[in-house]
This record gives C-alpha cells, sequence and structure tokens, in this order.
C-alpha cells in the first residue's frame, strides 16, 4: 500500500478492497502500539475515517470491531463520547496473558518441563530480587500460607495456597514486568502442574520447602533461600516423572483390559 497522507497520528493508506477492515484495523493498531494513538486520545469519527481511508462507513465499523476484540479501543456515549483508545487495566492484561498461556499448554504448545524450568528460573531471579526488597508484609503473607497448608485441608486449597504463597514471592521482588510475566505461569501452568503430581507429592516435604524459603527471606540467606528453590524443582520432576509411569501403567492396563474383554 502507499501512504497517502498521516493525520492525527494515522496512516491513511490507499488499501486494496481484499481485507479492507482487517488492514485498516492493522493501521489503527500500529498507530496505538507505536504511540502515535496515546492512551484515552480520542479517534476520528467514523464518517472522517471513511472519507480519510476512502472507504463506506461499514468498513470501518468492522475494522473497529476487530480493535475492540483486541481490547485496544472503547466507546463511550455522551455529549463528549466516542471511540476511544484504551488503556487496559492490569487485571485485564493479566487474564489475558493467562488466559492465552493456559490455552497453549493445553494444546501442548509446551511441555511439562519447559513450563517448570521457565518458572523456577524466573522465580529465581525474583527470589535474589526479594532478598533486598521483600517487606515484613510479605514475609507475613508467605508464612500464612504455610500455616494453612500444615492444616487440614483439601488437595484443591492446598493446591489453591501454594499458589498464593508464589505470587507473594514474586511480589516481593518489586518488579512490575516480572510480576506480570509470573503471574501467567504460576496463576496458569502451576494449578495444571499440581493436577499431574498431587497423587504423589508429600505435603510435608513440600510445607518444609516453603519455611526454609520464608527463613531465608527473612534473614536475608540468598544461598538458602535458593536452594531451598532448587530443590522443590528437583522433587517436582521426581514427582512428575512418578506420575507419568503411573499414567501409562493404567492407560496400559486399561487398553489390555479392553482386548481380553
Amino acid at each position: 500500500m502507499e501512504v497517502t497522507s498521516v493525520v492525527d497520528g494515522i496512516r491513511y493508506d490507499n488499501v486494496v478492497t481484499e481485507g479492507v477492515a482487517k488492514q485498516i484495523a492493522n493501521s489503527l493498531r500500529a498507530a496505538i502500539l507505536e504511540g502515535r494513538l496515546q492512551p484515552n486520545q480520542k479517534l476520528p469519527t467514523e464518517h472522517e475515517l471513511a472519507d480519510r481511508f476512502s472507504v463506506s462507513r461499514p468498513t470501518i465499523r468492522e475494522a473497529l470491531k476487530h480493535l475492540a476484540a483486541q481490547n485496544l479501543i472503547q466507546s463511550r456515549r455522551g455529549s463528549t463520547g466516542g471511540t476511544f483508545v484504551k488503556s487496559p487495566s492490569q487485571e485485564e492484561a493479566h487474564e489475558a496473558l493467562t488466559s492465552t498461556m493456559t490455552v497453549l499448554v493445553s494444546m501442548g504448545s509446551f511441555d511439562f518441563e519447559q513450563v517448570t524450568e521457565a518458572r523456577f528460573e524466573l522465580e529465581q531471579v525474583c527470589c535474589r530480587l526479594a532478598i533486598d526488597r521483600r517487606q515484613s508484609d510479605h514475609l507475613d503473607a508467605m508464612q500464612a500460607e504455610v500455616e494453612v497448608q500444615k492444616g487440614e485441608i483439601t488437595d484443591e486449597e492446598f493446591c489453591a495456597s501454594d499458589v498464593r504463597f508464589h505470587r507473594a514471592l514474586v511480589d516481593a521482588s518489586g518488579n512490575g514486568v516480572l510480576q506480570y510475566l509470573m503471574f501467567a505461569v504460576i496463576e496458569a501452568l502451576q494449578p495444571l502442574a499440581n493436577m499431574v503430581v498431587f497423587r504423589f507429592r508429600e505435603r510435608a516435604f513440600i510445607v518444609a520447602q516453603h519455611q526454609r524459603i520464608v527463613d531465608a527471606l527473612r534473614a536475608r540467606d540468598t544461598e538458602g533461600a535458593l536452594l531451598a528453590l532448587q530443590d522443590q524443582l528437583a522433587y517436582i520432576r521426581e514427582q512428575y516423572a512418578k506420575a507419568l509411569e503411573w499414567r501409562n501403567q493404567k492407560r496400559g492396563t486399561s487398553a489390555e483390559n479392553s482386548r481380553t474383554a
């Protein structure tokens, strides 16, 4: 496409007839992602966009639907209404990332080893930062989860507490980027891992590892905290191997029973 003009930070191109709405949506999306359109900035009206892109208003509406589906714009009513660039909330961003990661794992795009490796490598970075940056409320939150895990709770409740414990550890890093990335890893991937290994792990061992982490953070003992995380990784890998062996044996038995039935 040849650029005919740039107005309000948007490139108004001579679009071809195939996929016109998508091309316009891509042009607007690029303006948003490149910062030429700022959060809460009002877009030109449908009539203005149609005129500048030399297309019909229904085509513009279709393009705007694409952007709305990507959570990049929102409509507001009233005398000061219109279509505005949307600034996604942190919660919305977390939800979108978690949903995507869950789908990818469910479809087999990542295997357990990759997931576990990524989680613990990133969590060790968080742990190093948390040694210096942790506050008393972080330690209190982690210790509270340890106490929950010591109680008589269901497997589901234990898994939920496990997730909250590691979220508190990541929060103690004080790094917003790591917190964002680890939200998806912990909220989406850790529960999936827990579903596989919960039959074989010993709660007491997990709780003891968590207590070691809390104690090391409290003492600002980097080596001790990292060693506890590494031990937990080795333990989870071992239990996962046992879970896979059990599953394969069960499937083999079921298949054999089907053949002899």
